[in-house]
């Protein structure tokens, strides 16, 4: 919190700069960083999954119409 009082010199008591806002920035962007990267990764992760999901189902529906045709021979 920067507060500055013009009727007063610049070296003046009040003039309260903290120490430390850039540090407490670069931990915020890190932190983002790792959200943004933590979200990436599941989302690459969701896609994989559906991805596999879709070839599991396409092998089932391989066999089921394999299976089809052998009993419809049967017949």
């Amino acid at each position: 919190m920067t507060r500055i009082q013009f009727d007063k010199p610049a070296n003046h008591v009040d003039l309260v700069v903290p120490e430390g806002t850039k540090t407490m920035l670069l931990y915020e962007n890190l932190a983002r960083e790792r959200m943004r990267e933590a979200e990436q990764d599941a989302a690459e992760q969701r896609l994989g999954r559906r991805l596999n999901s879709a070839r599991r189902w396409e092998r089932l529906s391989a066999w089921a119409a394999r299976r089809a045709r052998r009993a419809q021979d049967l017949l």
